[in-house]
């Protein structure tokens, strides 16, 4: 998995980065969670992401916004970070210029900046949501939301409790022409202890299900 550094709006971004397995392999871009609690994109479920994508072929992303491991900058509280995962997915498209297809997948603070990644990229034909903390971020700017999705959150989670999710769930449900698809992981908690394998797993069965639709001509 070759390691790679770009330019970002503030310097330099690292990041990991594993070609796809054909000339037009659909792209995916990972985003991290909260860099000022630990956040990285070596964090458990980025990482597994990162592979759960790589397993189906994908040409994949994943990397630190500024101020994280060896990326340039500080912290800017979300604005700064839309910056750099924007000057990723560019990165990552520029690479791929026959690309079929991008998708974008982000835990927790990265759910956030993910699903504004979205509104600026109408090319993006889904997204994975995982933990959104709409009691933390506001998600007003999903008006309306341009493809559709998975959000897909704990029971047990105190950080971006299940009523907070579902709050985002049924105001984006309402929306025409997209599907907004939720899943719950019972017994797990923000980090998903003990349960990383069980969320992967059904975020790899909404990707091979929605990936089925799309190449029979389903659309968003």
């Amino acid at each position: 998995m070759p390691e790679v550094i770009f330019n970002g709006p503030e310097g330099r971004i690292e990041g990991r980065y594993q070609p796809g397995k054909e000339p037009n392999a659909p792209v995916a871009i990972i985003l991290h969670p909260h860099p000022q609690f630990g956040g990285t994109m070596n964090n458990q479920i980025v990482y597994n992401l990162f592979y759960m994508f790589v397993q189906r072929g994908f040409a994949v992303l994943r990397f630190n916004s500024r101020g994280v491991g060896r990326s340039q900058g500080l912290f800017d509280h979300g604005v700064g970070e839309l910056s750099d995962a924007a000057a990723a997915l560019d990165w990552l498209q520029a690479l791929n210029r026959e690309s079929r297809g991008c998708w974008i997948a982000g835990f927790s603070f990265g759910a956030w900046i993910g699903m504004q990644l979205l509104m600026r990229r109408p090319e993006v034909e889904g997204f994975i949501s995982i933990s959104p903390p709409e009691n933390l971020y506001d998600f007003s700017f999903l008006a309306p939301c341009p493809s559709s999705g998975l959000i897909i959150h704990g029971d047990k989670d105190r950080v971006a409790p299940p009523e907070a999710v579902q709050k985002l769930v049924d105001k984006l449900k309402l929306q025409k022409g997209i599907t907004i698809e939720q899943q719950i992981v019972e017994g797990a908690n923000h980090f998903y202890e003990d349960k990383i394998d069980e969320l992967i797993e059904a975020c790899g069965e909404y990707l091979d299900r929605r990936r089925a639709e799309i190449a029979a001509g389903g659309g968003r």
